[in-house]
């Protein structure tokens, strides 16, 4: 059975030949090694399990305790580092990620996130989440901390922040498998299982070759090594969020082969795209208590419509419902100020430094806004308000 999403079939195969029906089977295959440990914590008192795992990924080895063997075998396997697996590169991804600062969280707020949106079969896990426009802020938030942690030194080696952050929204990925598979109201002739293996390696591109593909389009200037490494990172990131070996792409080329493949076989946005759209260009407006907090949130909030439609081109941003506005205009100039700032960058080791420095401070800022002081724990929900 190949989901009803999936379309555009005989066209897709003119262009992509066999591999077309080879992915297909992705949209039914889920996470086995952590859909296990998600079956194992359903055993246990409320709580418990997340907490064991939690102190586990706060050791530096978890042999020595004692954990239940779904767990063991989890955190061991991710414990094993493959052998393609290159360190320097991975720092010099994070370095790449650091460096494209409010740029980075313009393109991650207003091009990743919205393609992600914009995709109608993997849009729904979201969806049936709830909760649209109130957890809109927070959603971002908590994806800038977990984008944040993979980019920071070392934040992606076993003692690592970003490694211990990826394995919980792994299983907070596994944990709505669960739920929405147990629902009468999920669809799996139309949209494949739920967070399946397509859908998770089309996230990853989003975090790495739309990212990429963003930064570029602001005007930072960005040579082959660079791009190499930045998408070596999120290779390494999409492994330990269990994204199936044969889905993540070892090369920017191999990226860009799946990520055509993938747009030609996917529908137009639905409702749902247009109200994660809305609801995420929203929540500045939403979040103001004060008429100059009203301001400042209309203002975000054009702005943002503003480069969405600049990095999306009109054709899909006027699908999603963004906006025509003249706000435009501020992408198209900041990519003119970014290119003339990147010369001077280019030419100074120490300019180059400065601004890995800078940009990791405004992701620490973005973050701890974004959080509102509320630590993000990435615990696997407990219900999904519209799956029941």
């Amino acid at each position: 059975m190949i989901p009803t999403r999936y379309q555009n079939l005989e066209e897709a195969r003119a262009r992509f030949g066999d591999r077309v029906d080879r992915l297909a089977p992705f949209l039914l295959r889920g996470d086995p090694l952590a859909d296990a440990v998600i079956e194992e914590m359903e055993g246990a008192p409320a709580g418990r399990g997340f907490s064991l795992l939690d102190k586990a990924l706060r050791a530096p080895e978890p042999r020595g305790l004692d954990l239940p063997p779904a767990m063991r075998a989890y955190l061991e396997w991710a414990s094993y580092v493959p052998a393609w697996v290159d360190w320097d590169a991975v720092r010099r991804g994070g370095e790449l990620l650091l460096r494209s600062g409010a740029l980075g969280g313009a393109v991650l707020g207003t091009y990743s996130l919205v393609l992600g949106y914009a995709s109608p079969g993997g849009n729904k896990p979201l969806v049936f989440s709830g909760q649209l426009v109130e957890r809109a802020p927070r959603r971002l938030g908590e994806t800038s901390r977990f984008v944040q942690a993979t980019a920071q030194p070392g934040g992606l080696l076993r003692t690592g922040e970003g490694f211990a952050i990826t394995l919980k929204v792994r299983l907070m990925h596994a944990k709505v498998r669960q739920m929405l598979s147990r629902s009468p109201k999920w669809d799996t002739a139309t949209w494949g299982l739920p967070v399946n293996q397509h859908d998770m390696a089309g996230t990853s591109l989003l975090f790495s070759l739309v990212f990429l593909e963003g930064i570029r389009a602001f005007g930072l200037d960005i040579d082959r090594d660079e791009s190499e490494c930045f998408m070596h990172l999120w290779r390494y990131s999409g492994h330990l969020i269990g994204v199936d070996p044969e889905l993540l792409p070892a090369s920017e080329f191999d990226a860009w082969s799946l990520a055509h493949l993938i747009r030609a076989t996917e529908g137009r946005p639905d409702d749902d795209s247009r109200a994660l759209t809305h609801a995420l260009f929203e929540s500045p407006l939403r979040q103001a208590k004060t008429a100059e907090e009203r301001r400042l949130g209309a203002l975000r909030r054009n702005v943002g419509m503003g480069f969405s439609r600049g990095l999306l081109g009109d054709e899909l941003a006027d699908a999603l419902g963004i906006d025509r506005t003249p706000f435009v205009a501020a992408f198209h100039a900041l990519r003119a100020v970014t290119r003339v700032a990147e010369q001077a960058r280019k030419r100074s080791p120490a300019a180059h430094q400065k601004a890995i420095g800078t940009g990791a401070r405004y992701w620490e800022m973005v973050v701890k806004e974004g959080l509102g002081g509320a630590p993000a724990h990435f615990a696997p929900p407990t219900r999904l308000s519209r799956a029941a």
